[in-house]
């Protein structure tokens, strides 16, 4: 007699062989991987699903499964968040589990591996840049994003500015930070100087070379003018 098993059985098979791995390694003092502790978990919150436990009872139970000391360094960082289809007896229910391996009692002692360590206190970024502060007035119907490292003096034309103070400049923010800006309302901006090789490709096509290039600035204003970009 054959026994045919659907895909979700299947998994659910895969899910209980990884879990037993795990706990045969925890009960011998084998701090767990990342796929060793997810499948503990999981067997352990569908198997109390199947025993009809309550909902709250049931995360509650998860997230005292385990701690940062039954893993290897990391692997706590790298589950923020397990989402989990329960087979309860009335339909199956999604449970999420944020941050379900909890501080161990050597919390703060050995460093995680890939975690960056900085000093005390906050860093200014652009400190010594010599910038501009200029104010920027969305003409168009909807808004516009500019992002970090756009070289500002050619950003969407309906953006009235001074696109000659502008130029060879970036906003004053973090990398892949940005500003949006709502039509009709003025909004004051610092940018600061573009650095490295200074050499802008592309984005609107005004410049398409280096920007300290002679009579590169003039040339991208009078391209500028002829598209109508505004405060050229």
């Amino acid at each position: 007699m054959s026994m045919n098993l659907t895909p979700t059985e299947l998994e659910r098979l895969t899910i209980f062989s990884a879990a037993e791995f795990a706990r045969r390694n925890r009960t011998q003092g084998i701090r767990l991987s990342h796929p060793e502790a997810v499948a503990l978990i999981t067997d352990e919150v569908m198997t109390a699903a199947r025993r009809d436990l309550a909902y709250a009872e049931i995360r509650d139970m998860a997230s005292r499964l385990l701690t940062a000391d039954d893993v290897l360094p990391g692997v706590a960082e790298m589950i923020p968040l397990i989402m989990i289809e329960c087979p309860f007896s009335e339909g199956n229910k999604l449970l999420a589990l944020f941050e379900p391996i909890a501080a161990g009692a050597a919390a703060g002692g050995e460093p995680v591996p890939g975690e960056v360590l900085t000093q005390a206190g906050d860093i200014e970024i652009f400190a010594d840049a010599k910038g501009v502060t200029i104010e920027v007035l969305n003409t168009g119907d909807r808004d516009i994003q500019v992002r970090s490292h756009a070289h500002f003096f050619e950003t969407n034309g309906a953006l009235q500015f001074d696109r000659g103070q502008a130029w060879g400049m970036k906003l004053d923010v973090i990398a892949g930070a940005g500003v949006r800006f709502e039509p009709g309302i003025p909004k004051t901006v610092r940018l600061v100087p573009i650095e490295g090789e200074r050499v802008a490709y592309g984005q609107a096509g005004l410049v398409n070379g280096p920007l300290d290039a002679q009579g590169a600035r003039e040339a991208a204003l009078e391209r500028a003018r002829g598209r109508g970009y505004r405060g050229a």
